[in-house]
């Protein structure tokens, strides 16, 4: 099986900053695409950024010059660096990985459980 734990969530002032991570675990092989999507209250689910394995990015007009994500393949690892945060900021917040699990199988994706990101005065 794969896991996806994400840290780094929490309360911010808007203006402020905060890093997410997310770290892949298991029967990993290779991991192709990975992403940060964000769900505020009532409203769907969004992407708000990916990044592939060769260091690709692509953000969601809302976020861009202000997030940045980065990952590290050794560590099958993914970033959310959240600088000058926003009142729309405030969602959860979820990592997502392509995963090959066994060699020259299909990628599959995976999903972290959630992270808290709250920006209030």
């Amino acid at each position: 099986q794969v896991q996806l734990v994400e840290s780094g969530g929490g309360l911010v002032q808007p203006g402020g900053s905060l890093r997410l991570s997310c770290a892949a675990s298991g029967s990993i092989v290779s991991i192709r695409a990975m992403a940060w999507y964000r769900q505020a209250p009532g409203k769907q689910r969004e992407l708000a950024a990916t990044i592939t394995s060769g260091g690709t990015t692509n953000y969601t007009d809302s976020v861009k010059g202000r997030f940045t994500i980065t990952r590290d393949n050794a560590k099958n690892t993914v970033y959310l660096q959240m600088n000058s945060l926003k009142l729309e900021d405030t969602a959860v917040y979820y990592c997502s990985a392509d995963v090959q699990r066994v060699v020259a199988g299909v990628y599959r994706r995976y999903w972290g459980q959630g992270t808290q990101v709250t920006v209030s005065s």
